[in-house]
This record gives structure tokens, C-alpha cells and sequence, in this order.
């Protein structure tokens, strides 16, 4: 526990929760007015920033898709995606479905044709801004923040090994001030956002089962049956946490992706087919065409408590939810570049939650507007918990679907808050992944707890009304992250600018070397022993060579080597700027293509090492082998040399021997 608890920031988040949780239940009717007050003000003065902060989020994330940053990779240069495309594609996939496409899948787009924020409802015209709201809503802006938040935990922690946390991100602006009291704020604020907007996500969820168990079996719809619900679905994650059961948690995830898909598919076939498939195609145009102006719509020259309920609760949820979405994509996506990360995080889920709104959404307008369903509108504006289960009542097999997404809900709660307990307790943890069971069993249960207070406080309303408040902070703190990595990736721009890649060895003043020695050196194949006793012969002795003249200059240096002997580097430490030298030499595996026509040329003879040498930020995929020692200091001075210009350009400075 002491060398994974971090006490400022599990302290002070944890106190912050439980006064909120011992408030609410002590005193509901006074938390009740607290929630109006504060939602009242955020509307009246703060909605300006939520809209203004999402759509610079959003435009800045499509910057660097589409700038020269876009080919900088989340980890060393040399890094490979941890995933293939499909894999990947397939967990971002599950990232992006959730408890809320089965709450507000039918729900929202029958209540914004049913209630639209202008105009008049139950028209054509309403049903088709219906859908562009809910486009809107569940579209780009909301994997925008996820992907922003996921971008920053992955470059900050696997490209400059900062921890994986936010509070890495305020780096390139406080430096190592970070692990003080700023970067602890940045964190709690990062806890209490992720526990709000899973506990919203947990309430919505207990709404939602509840209606279906009511639906189906005749159990009431009250506080109390809700509570249950919570207390049991809280107790199965808290079980998996304790047991640490991936694996289940994997194939349960795997399933309900299955059974979405499965569902889709179902309402696709048997429902309006056609329809939907030429709604899709319209929906999707008219989101585009008009992405701007909904980007930028507070309903100024038109008040009303519509954005409140709507947009700014969306833009709230997925602020208060991106710690937890961000970290997970963070943790896939490790060794692709920006632009591969921003364009399949981007457009794939996103992709997809459009199309679960289009067969959804645009099924139950037809039902309404075309089949003449009126009372299923009535339904859905009175409780929107059971929107879901009335509109599968309209398709055949209606009790085994019915069955279906309680389940799936069911499962979609157990797995957000044994995911979500996880993630608080990395940041609780200061990104330590293996901590005590203890503290992931005391988040899991937090949330149940916050999601069971905010219940007794004034239902939904309140569960809005915190996810909205959480993330006012957290806003700042993403504000002020961009600033970060834009400055951070500026640096690595600048630093790529002046490296450029050396394929051949470096000259040697007054050296000239037989032809037919350097021919026979490009054509040779050795063996994974050939260099390493090339590494210990020539490298070693040049790098020892390098550091005994830097140290006698006053300066930090010396050579390591690793453990198995496979890896030999020399490191020069430079006080008072943020980046140190290294250069390393490592035996890397190839495999030649087939370049004549010997029946001897086999696969086994065609494999080959390099001793390739690697800088600070990755490898350079150049050769060394066979160069000469002098060579080899040569190469060591070019690369120490174009360090020393990458600091001089970012901090005025070459690291002088008297700060060593």
C-alpha cells in the first residue's frame, strides 16, 4: 500500500465523495436546492465555455490529424502498434458502446421530435432535426474529448515516460512542479469527474432495468427497487475487481458487443430496412452540413432550458467520462502515429454509434410518423427508462429481445463500474498498476454510493446536474493539457527538424578504407553473435572512450550496459534542461529479401542482426556494424552534437559543464 497509495490525492478525493454521498442522504431537499442553484448558474454563465471548450477540442484533434505533428508516434520512433487494425477497431468498437446508446438509442430522437428545441413538434421538420441533434450529440464532439484525453495520456507516458496520469500533460508548462500540489488538483479533479459521470451512467442504467423488469414482470418502478439494483450490480463489479477476473470481464464485454451487434442487425432486418438505410445516408449529410453552426448554438437569441437538459449534460458526461474512455484508448493504441490514433478514434466508434442511432431512432419516428403510433410517443415523453422496451414490444419476439437488453444493460453496468474502479484507482495511484485490492473494492463501491445519493436527491435531474458541475473543473484542466501537448509537440517537431538519418558511417578525417571492405561489410549477414562480440570489441571501448572525456569536461556521463549484454549505451545527464543524451546500441533481427538464386538461400540463412543504434526518442534504423571504433565515436559526436543544437534552439542553453 505505501508504494501505491498516493495520500493527497486518494485523501482528498475520497473525503470530497463521501461529504457529497453523507450530504445527499442526510439532507436530500437542501442537496436538492444546491443542485438547481448550481445547475441555474452554470447555465447562466458557463454554458458559453462547455460549448466553446468541446469545439476547440474538437478543432484542435483535427489539427493534428491533418498538421506536420500527425507523424509523430505515442511511444518511441521505433514502436509498432501494440494491435492490428482489426483488433484495435474491435476494442474501440467496445469503448464507444455503453449504457447510454441503450438508454437514449430510441429515447432521444422521439423526444426531440416530440419536444424540438424550436420550432413545431410532430412535423417532418421535426423528425429531421431530431436526428441531427442526436447526430450531433453522439457524433465527433464526444470522441473528440475522448480521443484529446487519450492522446495526451499516451504521448506524455510512452514517448517521455511521464506517468500515466493528467497531471503528466501540465509538464512542458510547470515542469517538475507537477508532483506537487498542481499536479495532485489535476488528479482529483480527474477522480471526482470519472466517479460523477459513471455514477450517471450507473443511475441511468438502474432507471432503465427497473422499467424493463416493470415492463416485463410487474416489479414497481421506485427508489427502492432502484437502490437494490445498484447494491447488487455494485456488488458484481466489486467481486470482479477483488478477483481480478479480465478474462471474464473480456469475454463479457466480447459477448455484449455480440449481442448489440445481434440486436442492431435484428431491428435492421425487421424493421423499416429501407428506410433507415436512406435516412442514414440523409442524416449523415445533413450532420456534416451543418456541424458548424450546431457546434457553436447556444440558443442565445432564443433562451430556453432546453441546452441545459441536452447539450450541455452531453458535453458534461463525456468531460466527466473521458479520464476513463481516454485511458483505455490510451492503453490500446500505444506506437501508432497521431494520425493513424486521431482518424480511428475518431471516425470508427463514432461511425458506428451513428448507425445504432439511425436503426434505433429513425425506426421509432416511423413507427410515429408513417405507422401512426401516437401513444408510443406519449410513452416514450413520460419515461424515457422504458422507451427501449416499448419499441422492441413493436417487433416480433418482443420478450426474449426485451430479455436481451436488460441483460445487456445489466452487463454494461457491471463492466463500467469494474472498468471505471480501475481507472480512479490509477489515478488515485499516481499510475502505479498494481495496488492494493483494498483501494479498487473502495472505488467500485464509491460509485455505487454516488450513484444511489444522487438517486435519492432528485433522480435524473441530479445525476445531470453533477455530471454537469464535475466537469466545469475538468474543462480547465483539458484547456490547459492542449496547451501542454501542443508546446510538448512542438519541441519533438523542432527536435525531428534537426535530426536527420545517417545510412552510411560516419567519415573519419584522414581515414580512407578499401572499397572491397565496405562492399563485403553492406553484402555480410552475421549472426546475433557476431554483434554482440562486435558491441563488446568496438562499441564499448567507444563509448568508454566518449564518457572518460566528458567526465574529465565535468560533465555526467557514463556507459551501461544491460543485464544479458544485448543493449550498451552511453548517457550524458544534463541538469537544469529537461532532456538528457542517450545513445544505444542494440541487436535488432532482419530478414533479407531473396537477392540470388542459391538453392542454399532458405529462410534460416536469409536471418540477420544489426547493431542499430537508438537515440532517446526512438530508433534511428541505421546499421553500425562493422564500422570502426573511430567511426563509431564519429557517429556518437555527430548525434551528441545535433542534441546539444536541439538544446541551445529550445532553451538557450547547451547544458554547460558547470550545471552538471
Amino acid at each position: 500500500m505505501r508504494k501505491t497509495l498516493h495520500p493527497p490525492v486518494f485523501y482528498t478525493s475520497a473525503a470530497f465523495i463521501v461529504f457529497t454521498v453523507v450530504f445527499t442522504v442526510l439532507a436530500p431537499s437542501v442537496a436538492q436546492r444546491v443542485f438547481d442553484a448550481t445547475q441555474a448558474w452554470i447555465l447562466g454563465n458557463a454554458s458559453w465555455f462547455y460549448i466553446l471548450t468541446v469545439a476547440v477540442i474538437l478543432l484542435s484533434v483535427v489539427f493534428l490529424a491533418v498538421s506536420r505533428y500527425g507523424d509523430i508516434k505515442l511511444g518511441p520512433d521505433h514502436s509498432q502498434p501494440d494491435y492490428r487494425d482489426v483488433t484495435w477497431f474491435a476494442m474501440l468498437f467496445s469503448a464507444g458502446m455503453g449504457i447510454g446508446l441503450m438508454f437514449f438509442g430510441v429515447a432521444e430522437p422521439v423526444m426531440h421530435y416530440v419536444s424540438p428545441p424550436v420550432g413545431e413538434p410532430g412535423t417532418v421538420l421535426a423528425a429531421r432535426e431530431a436526428m441531427k441533434i442526436t447526430f450531433f450529440h453522439w457524433g465527433l464532439h464526444a470522441w473528440a474529448v475522448y480521443a484529446v484525453v487519450g492522446l495526451i495520456l499516451a504521448f506524455f507516458s510512452y514517448r517521455h515516460g511521464l506517468p500515466l496520469t493528467l497531471r503528466s500533460a501540465l509538464y512542458p508548462l510547470i515542469g517538475e512542479r507537477i508532483y506537487g500540489p498542481i499536479g495532485h488538483a489535476v488528479d482529483i479533479f480527474a477522480i471526482i469527474g470519472t466517479v460523477f459521470g459513471i455514477a450517471t451512467s450507473l443511475g441511468l442504467g438502474v432507471a432503465q432495468i427497473n422499467s424493463g423488469l416493470n415492463h416485463l414482470f410487474g416489479i414497481p418502478v421506485n427508489l427502492t427497487v432502484q437502490i437494490i439494483l445498484i447494491v447488487a450490480a455494485s456488488l458484481l463489479a466489486t467481486l470482479s475487481v477483488a478477483s481480478g477476473l479480465d478474462r471474464g470481464i473480456k469475454i463479457l464485454s466480447e459477448t455484449n458487443l455480440a449481442l448489440a451487434l445481434a440486436l442492431m442487425l435484428f431491428v435492421l432486418v425487421l424493421g423499416p430496412t429501407v428506410f433507415i438505410l436512406q435516412t442514414f445516408v440523409q442524416n449523415t449529410g445533413s450532420y456534416l452540413s451543418d456541424i458548424v453552426d450546431k457546434t457553436f448554438n447556444l440558443y442565445a437569441y432564443e433562451p430556453n432550458d432546453w441546452i441545459g437538459g441536452w447539450t450541455l449534460f452531453y458535453w458534461g458526461w463525456w468531460i466527466a467520462w473521458s479520464p476513463f474512455v481516454g485511458l483505455f484508448i490510451a492503453r490500446i493504441s500505444r506506437g501508432r502515429s497521431i494520425r493513424e490514433f486521431v482518424r480511428g478514434v475518431l471516425l470508427v466508434p463514432a461511425g458506428f454509434t451513428l448507425i445504432w442511432m439511425t436503426v434505433f431512432g429513425d425506426t421509432a419516428i416511423h413507427f410515429i410518423l408513417v405507422d401512426g403510433l401516437r401513444g408510443f410517443a406519449e410513452v416514450v415523453a413520460d419515461d424515457s427508462a422504458l422507451a427501449l422496451f416499448v419499441f422492441l414490444e413493436q417487433l416480433p419476439l418482443a420478450g426474449i429481445t426485451s430479455m436481451v437488453a436488460i441483460v445487456m444493460v445489466l452487463v454494461f453496468f457491471v463492466t463500467s463500474a469494474d472498468s471505471g474502479a480501475l481507472v480512479v484507482d490509477l489515478l488515485a495511484s499516481n499510475g502505479a498498476e498494481h495496488s492494493p485490492v483494498w483501494q479498487r473494492i473502495f472505488w467500485s463501491l464509491s460509485m455505487g454510493a454516488v450513484a444511489i445519493a444522487l438517486l435519492l436527491a432528485d433522480g435524473l435531474e441530479a445525476l445531470q446536474t453533477a455530471t454537469i458541475a464535475s466537469a466545469l473543473p475538468f474543462s480547465v484542466i483539458l484547456l490547459l493539457s492542449l496547451w501542454g501537448v501542443f508546446k510538448a509537440l512542438k519541441l519533438d517537431a523542432t527536435k525531428r527538424r534537426i535530426r536527420y538519418m545517417a545510412v552510411t558511417r560516419a567519415p573519419v578525417p584522414g581515414h580512407r578504407e578499401p572499397w572491397q571492405h565496405r562492399l563485403m561489410n553492406i553484402v555480410r549477414m552475421p549472426k546475433r553473435q557476431d554483434v554482440l562480440r562486435y558491441m563488446r570489441r568496438i562499441v564499448q571501448p567507444a563509448m568508454h572512450a566518449v564518457a572518460d572525456e566528458l567526465q574529465q569536461q565535468g560533465y555526467d556521463a557514463q556507459v551501461v550496459e544491460s543485464e544479458g549484454q544485448d543493449r550498451v549505451s552511453l548517457e550524458v545527464k544534463h541538469y537544469g534542461v529537461s532532456l538528457d543524451f542517450s545513445y544505444a546500441v542494440l541487436p535488432l533481427e532482419h530478414m533479407r529479401p531473396v537477392l540470388t538464386n542459391e538453392e542454399s538461400d532458405t529462410e534460416e540463412s536469409r536471418r540477420y542482426y544489426r547493431a542499430e543504434v537508438f537515440l532517446g526518442e526512438g530508433g534511428q534504423d541505421y546499421d553500425v556494424m562493422g564500422w570502426s571504433e573511430d567511426a563509431v565515436i564519429s557517429d556518437i559526436l555527430d548525434q551528441y552534437e545535433r542534441h546539444r543544437q536541439y538544446l541551445h534552439m529550445v532553451h538557450g542553453s547547451a547544458a554547460p559543464p558547470e550545471d552538471a
